[in-house]
């Protein structure tokens, strides 16, 4: 996508927010998400240069998409990057497996004495350690299942109390999220998600990432090896970025 196609989709979404009419037209099924095929996460990742990516919802060819925005190391946007990644709102019609594994190290201790009889014996167990940013798998399905339930309704209540003004305008994404070396990420399917959050006191909007791999890690180290991942910041209300304003 081109800076035109940016600006004026970014616009057609700011169109759409106050009116629930719009938005119905726009998210027809709660089902539908968004993929990002391994070509994008490349140059998603070739041009962004700080922690987060910033990705802007739009409205292109009649559809919502997420446009992801580059960030220099200051967290700001890129001026020289005037082409970018995006991917379109579409129904899915396959089921998505989510894949979490635990994996446990347990060490059992026997002593004898030198009657070689035992005086001790005990059992301790590793718990899992997480070494890569997840979201735990429970709390995905239930944010997927209750946007699927209530988005709508969310919707509604945004759009005919508050005028749209506390609808997600964007999302920031972990760059961790996108950039695991090792499994290596194939491909993302990205859905919203329903989550309450204790600091704003209500529930917002959030993008959850389900991951494919080419193969799962190895090693014997004690580790939980996941397919979800961390959960995007909508703004409103989290707006890390000055110039791009509320």
């Amino acid at each position: 996508m081109n800076e035109n196609d940016y600006k004026l989709a970014v616009a057609e979404w700011r169109k759409c927010r106050p009116d629930y009419y719009l938005i119905t037209q726009l998210i027809k099924q709660t089902n539908q998400i968004f993929e990002l095929s391994k070509e994008q996460i490349d140059k998603i990742k070739e041009k962004n240069n700080y922690p987060d990516i910033c990705a802007e919802v739009g409205v292109f060819e009649n559809c919502m998409v997420l446009i992801f925005l580059p960030l220099d190391e200051t967290g700001h946007i890129d001026k020289s990057v005037v082409e970018y990644q995006y991917t379109k709102l579409q129904v899915f019609k396959q089921n998505i497996r989510l894949q979490e594994t635990k994996e446990f190290t347990v060490v059992k201790n026997a002593v004898l004495s030198s009657e070689l009889t035992k005086i001790d014996d005990n059992t301790n167990t590793n718990l899992p350690v997480t070494n890569q940013p997840i979201l735990d798998q429970d709390i995905a399905v239930e944010s997927i299942e209750r946007w699927k339930n209530e988005g709508m309704e969310w919707f509604f209540r945004e759009c005919t109390e508050f005028g749209g003004e506390r609808i997600f305008k964007r999302f920031y994404i972990p760059m961790a999220d996108l950039s695991h070396p090792y499994p290596e990420v194939t491909g993302i399917k990205c859905s919203f998600g329903l989550r309450y959050n204790d600091i704003y006191q209500r529930m917002l909007v959030t993008v959850i990432f389900i991951s494919f791999h080419q193969l799962l890690q190895e090693g014997e180290s004690t580790e939980t090896i996941s397919n979800t991942y961390d959960w995007a910041k909508p703004c409103p209300p989290v707006c890390r970025i000055p110039e791009l304003g509320f």
